[in-house]
């Protein structure tokens, strides 16, 4: 599991830390650990050109400290100090004395530029000066101590000027802004390093493959395919047939016993029981028709059929995947386990809100539909968000933009919902879900478009994998 801990949460840890510790040492754990990847992403820092952006505080200190360390492995370090007489004393003492020099301006070009302007106390975008600063680099790579500056910490949110990282080293644990998007966009690759920080439990975490391979459902020796879990799927109309067909396909990975698939007029000559038939020829195996499930996915193309289809599957008292159309139908609070699965434009309409508010806070606005709906909130995006109404959150930080494609998100909804049928809670179904479908495009086609029937037809062959443990991903 990745860990992303608050500011607050850092701060205490830290002092905890240094109590027990003498003076400067955790500084130079993080110096020593921010050094040596700066040292791995230039390949060798002997004869590299390298800028320190030199802010106020202990994120300056780390950075002098670290520049300190570059020149003795032969590297040619300048350093531009954003507020002289607030530089760290002992961090720009050691910095003089090993050779390291300090400059009123830019001496470019450079090989790249450490970004120590502000910590993760800061707020807000870069002054002005900070900024004009980072503009005259242009092109020049940028490596972020803890953070981007500029970049909300404790929300992903950004207001203003910040620094675009190609690499964010951070010490102890991550922080909520290299998960969470927008500010997550600004972090690069981050890499994190140990510096023996004891932490509480993190509100916001990201799984990864071991963590999904234990959460993964497997049938019993003596299964058979009811006590594997059945999930009911209304979902697809005359005009978007499809979504029936994509929405099946997820449901049909092979995690489940049985799927049913129930039309919203079976016994209709034509229009939707034409997508009946479009099911039943793409996923033989599929039952048509109502009868018992565990779980129902509901509305992916729905449309004016959707709410009809919402409080069908209500009737049942099963946990239900709402997705696409039928989020215009729901009540608050929904009265039986459910996930909601928006994309921003959905999620802005349901809160009432425009959709750019929605795209910049998207930690804050995914937890409050959580609260609001009583029910778990999965927000579609580049990191998707699954936020519990409780306040925890899960951010899926695997799949490609290539994944932003028609019918994806039927997929996903199918695939959710087939895990709560064979058994998992809202939340780890949600998180899993979510993990197992970008990943499953990376299985599909590593490099390049996949569409979202490949993404289905990927899942059996990542599930086989995962579980063998030969992913990593």
């Amino acid at each position: 599991m990745r860990h992303a801990h608050t500011v607050g949460q850092v701060r205490s840890a830290e002092e905890a830390l240094m109590a027990r510790l003498p003076d400067g040492v955790l500084m130079q754990r993080a110096a020593a650990g921010l050094a040596h990847a700066v040292t791995d992403f230039l390949g060798s820092a002997y004869g590299a050109r390298v800028l320190l952006l030199v802010g106020a505080g202990n994120n300056g200190g780390d950075a002098l400290h670290a520049g300190r360390r570059l020149v003795g492995r032969g590297a040619q370090v300048d350093a531009v100090l954003l507020v002289p007489d607030r530089a760290h004393p002992e961090g720009l003492a050691a910095f003089r004395g090993a050779g390291g020099r300090v400059v009123e301006r830019p001496r470019g070009p450079y090989d790249l530029a450490v970004d120590g302007i502000v910590g993760i106390g800061g707020s807000g975008g870069l002054r002005p000066d900070a900024a004009a600063l980072v503009r005259s680099l242009g092109g020049t790579p940028f490596v972020a101590v803890d953070n981007p500056s500029g970049v909300e910490v404790d929300t992903g949110e950004v207001h203003g000027d910040h620094v675009e990282a190609v690499l964010t080293v951070t010490f102890g644990t991550h922080k909520i802004a290299h998960l969470v998007d927008p500010a997550s966009r600004a972090c690069g690759v981050v890499h994190l390093v140990d510096i023996g920080l004891g932490l509480p439990p993190a509100a916001v975490e990201a799984l990864q493959a071991d963590d999904v391979r234990a959460l993964l459902p497997r049938p019993e020796p003596d299964a058979q395919k009811y006590t594997r879990g059945v999930v009911g799927v209304r979902a697809g109309s005359d005009r978007y047939r499809g979504a029936g067909v994509l929405s099946v396909a997820g449901a049909s990975t092979g995690l489940v016993g049985m799927v049913r698939y129930v039309p919203a007029d079976l016994d209709a000559p034509s229009g939707v029981a034409g997508v009946a038939d479009l099911v039943q020829a793409a996923h033989p195996e599929v039952v048509i028709g109502e009868g018992q499930v565990q779980a129902w996915v509901v509305g992916s193309g729905g449309g004016d059929d959707a709410g009809s289809q919402l409080r069908a599957a209500l009737e049942d008292d099963v946990p239900v995947v709402v997705d696409a159309d039928a989020l215009a139908a729901l009540d608050v609070p929904l009265r039986v386990p459910a996930v909601l699965t928006p994309h921003a434009g959905e999620l802005a309409r349901v809160m009432g809100v425009e959709r750019d508010e929605v795209e910049q806070r998207q930690l804050e606005h995914a937890r409050a539909a959580a609260e609001r709906f009583g029910c778990v909130v999965l927000l579609k995006n580049r990191h998707t968000l699954v936020a519990h109404p409780d306040g925890r959150v899960r951010v899926t930080t695997v799949g490609p933009p290539w994944l932003a494609t028609a019918g994806a998100g039927d997929v996903l909804g199918g695939l959710v919902g087939a895990l709560m049928a064979a058994g998992l809670d809202p939340f780890d179904a949600a998180s899993v879900g979510s993990w197992l479908h970008g990943a499953a495009a990376v299985e599909a086609n590593a490099a390049g478009p996949v569409t979202a029937g490949q993404v289905a037809d990927a899942v059996p062959r990542l599930v086989s994998r995962l579980l063998s443990g030969s992913t990593g991903a």
